[in-house]
């Protein structure tokens, strides 16, 4: 099982201090932040791939690269005289109180500077409650509960949408689709039973009300459930115009399997991501996957628009052996993100981390992703990070909303 990994591009220094209170801040030579992921278990694949995305993210600010973005060019963090940042990562193995725990041993013994995780909302609770309490700024990359920024917790940060902007984006699809002409009168729910699934099911059936769909069924599950052919079963008898699934990785490619063993297909799937942005998942049941659409923070069709997103992957792929991805795209900003605020900072003290993290402005052209900028209200959310919809045709995404976005106009409905 890995517990951890130090990574060091450039060469070593004296540990990074914090602003815990625990070691005065000083002038580092390097800079330590703590990265959480599951390394073991069933999200692996998604840790494994995050190390890749935030490594990526690492050489480009650690060393010189011509690209459009924060402290690509040049090397490390000129704020703090050059100084490279060091990574640690720890596995949390989706388990929110071994995240709390890994969280707190990171702030203890690493002496990091900040921390960046965790993918499961839940896992993301429990962490950035502990970054909280030790005054360490938490950079929530890729956990998209709503409930997560709403804690009145000053030293959290999510640069990237939740799930009330991409269930909002959904139905905004939903309604163009019906002004075409399209019947969908009905939706389906099915979602997991962590915060993640409780909280994007809570929004979309609040906006199933709003915008007039009848909800057909409303299903939850357990999380990595050895069978799910009774709730597959609810689903062939509501017969949904839209099937909203909203799984993690090993339930989202059980649900596809589980469908197909049933004879149910569903006339069309609009799904939140997770399980359903993930690569094993369309290598494994791609093809019963013709035309589901999926939400997402990223695409590459966005390089024709910013040079920097092709050039990016290329980098990401030459380590990680695939594309970036939603989850991995996020994971790669959130560095980004989080280094820009500590050199302007000048300090890794948490207190000052966390004021240039409150005051960060990145403008959408220096991310990689669909962005109209980085900015954070009160509450640690970018209200600014504009969500697009990519639909599974062949084996790649292909963005399809919205219209300023899209490359293509979508296949509705689904040609399961």
């Amino acid at each position: 099982m890995i517990r951890r990994r130090d990574l060091l591009i450039g060469g070593a220094g004296a540990l990074a201090l914090t602003g815990t209170g625990l070691r005065p801040a000083r002038a580092a030579d390097e800079v330590v932040v703590g990265v959480l992921y599951a390394m073991s278990g069933a999200s692996a694949q998604v840790g494994v791939d995050a190390r890749h995305a935030i490594e990526t993210a690492l050489d480009i600010v650690n060393a010189d690269h011509a690209l459009d973005l924060p402290l690509a060019k040049g090397t490390g963090l000129p704020g703090l005289g050059g100084a490279k940042i060091r990574l640690v990562f720890a596995d949390h193995q989706g388990d929110p109180q071994k995240g709390r725990a890994e969280a707190e041993r990171l702030i203890t013994q690493d002496k990091v500077a900040a921390l960046v995780g965790c993918y499961q909302s839940a896992v993301s609770n429990t962490v950035s409650a502990t970054a909280e309490r030790y005054g360490v700024p938490f950079v929530c990359a890729d956990s998209s509960s709503p409930s997560l920024h709403r804690r009145n917790l000053k030293f959290f940060f999510r640069p990237a949408a939740h799930d009330e902007m991409f269930s909002a984006a959904m139905f905004d699809f939903l309604d163009a689709q019906r002004a075409k002409g399209q019947k969908i009168d009905s939706v389906a729910l099915f979602f997991e039973d962590t915060i993640y699934g409780v909280d994007s099911s809570n929004v979309q059936r609040k906006l199933a009300g709003e915008r007039g769909y009848k909800v057909a069924a409303d299903i939850k599950y357990k999380t990595n459930s050895p069978s799910l052919t009774a709730e597959v079963q609810q689903l062939k008898t509501a017969n949904a115009d839209v099937l909203l699934p909203t799984s993690y990785t090993t339930d989202a490619i059980l649900l596809t399997k589980t469908m197909a063993e049933l004879g149910y297909k569903p006339k069309s799937m609009l799904a939140q991501a997770a399980g359903f942005a993930e690569k094993v998942t369309y290598d494994t049941v791609g093809d019963k996957l013709q035309g589901l659409i999926s939400r997402g923070s990223f695409s590459l069709d966005l390089a024709a628009k910013r040079p920097s997103v092709g050039t990016v992957n290329g980098l990401y792929k030459a380590r990680a052996n695939r594309d970036l991805n939603d989850n991995s795209s996020r994971q790669f900003m959130a560095l980004i993100v989080l280094a820009d605020a500590i050199n302007r900072a000048g300090s890794t003290d948490g207190q000052k981390i966390r004021a240039a993290l409150s005051a960060t402005d990145i403008p959408g052209a220096q991310t990689i992703m669909p962005w109209k900028r980085v900015a954070f209200g009160p509450d640690g959310q970018n209200t600014e990070a504009d969500p697009v919809l990519l639909q599974w045709v062949g084996d790649k995404f292909v963005t399809v909303f919205p219209e300023s976005a899209a490359v293509a106009p979508a296949l509705w409905p689904m040609k399961a």
